[in-house]
């Protein structure tokens, strides 16, 4: 099937923000004293899903606004820094212009989002809902569903995390897994749909009649 609307994560979907994410972790870890990890603890991390990773690291929940929001501000100083995965830009053009509606749910900040995105790729975007917290992508899928009166069954969320496949399926809408980004693809096993490139992505999105 087609979907009428497919909302994107953004950070590790879109766009390769993880080296950047790596970069500023000692930082984000040295303010807020949480332990960071060695590199051999990388690839196990990825296997977690949020609740395990935040565990592992010792940070505590409450902490997790303030930790979003410092996040969210040097992401917007390095945003220059920033590129698209090779290969999205012409998908989200494909998708609208087979009118399919796009919307973008993300921790990040849309100012950081749009930035990166470029204005004449923002102009195909139908809704922005940005600055989420790590638990609230489902509230916001619902409520983006709700503005553009599209059904569950019509809409699909795509994400790169074992949290954005939590959301969409309490969102009720199909959860369509990246492989390419933060979490590793054993993490993403419980999505109704993985795709491992660009190609499976639009195809699983908007299939093309051969």
């Amino acid at each position: 099937m087609t979907y009428q609307l497919v909302l994107f994560d953004f950070d590790g979907t879109l766009a390769n923000t993880f080296p950047l994410f790596l970069r500023l972790l000692n930082e984000i870890a040295d303010e807020f004293r949480f332990r960071t990890p060695a590199s051999h603890e990388l690839d196990a991390l990825r296997r977690m899903n949020t609740a395990g990773i935040l565990a592992s690291l010792g940070v505590p929940r409450w902490k997790l606004p303030a930790i979003l929001r410092h996040a969210r501000a040097r992401m917007a100083q390095e945003r220059d820094g920033i590129e698209l995965f090779n290969g999205i830009t012409p998908l989200l053009q494909s998708l609208a212009r087979r009118d399919v509606r796009l919307a973008i749910v993300s921790s990040n900040s849309e100012a950081t989002v749009r930035a990166v995105l470029g204005a004449p790729l923002c102009e195909s975007i139908h809704t922005f809902a940005c600055g989420v917290g790590l638990y609230g992508k489902a509230a916001k899928i619902r409520t983006v569903l709700a503005r553009a009166r599209v059904s569950q069954r019509d809409a699909a969320f795509v994400g790169d995390e074992q949290r954005d496949v939590a959301a969409a399926r309490r969102a009720g809408v199909t959860s369509v897994a990246v492989t390419w980004g933060y979490a590793s693809e054993s993490a993403l096993s419980p999505a109704h749909v993985l795709c491992r490139s660009i190609d499976d992505l639009e195809q699983a999105l908007a299939p093309r009649v051969l």
